[in-house]
């Protein structure tokens, strides 16, 4: 999952980049307002984690400014402003979440992933389809109750193609939910994890719309 960080403490955002990684997010990181607000109008994130305190343009002018444009992606604002009326503005300003510094990264990471679904209409936290299960907290996946082992990028794109919920992703859109900023991606990269899946999950479990992209194939008639 690739989210985008707004933090301009190095410390700080250092240390949400590595932690949240070892989580298995791909984290975006930009220490200012100009750039958080070019990066989530491009839209290219699930989701996003916004310090209000940012230099050169303050982060519920930031968070404002892209709810007016109509970007509707997950924003979760971390902040020292601690205030009821802060937590107000933040909120009414088109936050989806509110956390106070510092915060556990456990519970960040469970947050994030909680906008996530809600965004994709998906509200439990393990995804099923076609006998197979996808727990997103502990990164495990099974097949009709069997343990599954799958590499970080094939996780990453089982997760995105099931948030779609039968939703087609075009390669692109797959790419940039895999691979963070300065990560090589090769041409036929979406396609081999795609075959990798297939051949540990089932032919059937993904369906190639031709010149479109990639869907998980719909349920099963009973």
């Amino acid at each position: 999952m690739r989210i985008l960080l707004a933090e301009d403490d190095p410390l700080l955002g250092d240390g949400l980049q590595a932690g949240l990684g070892q989580l298995g997010f791909q984290v975006d990181w930009v220490r200012d307002g100009v750039a958080a607000e070019r990066e989530l109008r491009a839209g290219v994130h699930a989701a996003a984690v916004l310090d209000l305190g940012l230099p050169r343009l303050d982060g519920l002018d930031v968070l404002a400014a892209v709810r007016r444009a109509g970007v509707h992606l997950p924003v979760l604002v971390l902040t020292a402003r601690d205030a009821v009326p802060e937590r107000v503005r933040g909120l009414d300003a088109g936050a989806d979440d509110y956390v106070v510094k510092p915060v556990d990264l456990q519970e960040l990471a469970a947050r994030l992933r909680a906008l996530v679904r809600r965004a994709a209409g998906q509200p439990q936290e393990r995804l099923q389809a076609q006998g197979v299960v996808l727990d997103a907290a502990t990164r495990t996946v099974t097949l009709d109750g069997a343990p599954v082992t799958l590499s970080t990028r094939e996780f990453d794109l089982l997760h995105a193609l099931m948030l779609g919920n039968g939703r087609v992703l075009s390669r692109e859109q797959l790419e940039q939910q895999l691979y963070r900023w300065g990560q090589e991606v090769e041409s036929n990269t979406v396609e081999v994890h795609i075959h990798h899946l297939r051949r540990k999950l089932g032919a059937g479990l993904i369906q190639t719309v031709r010149g479109v992209g990639y869907r998980l194939a719909p349920q099963p008639a009973p």
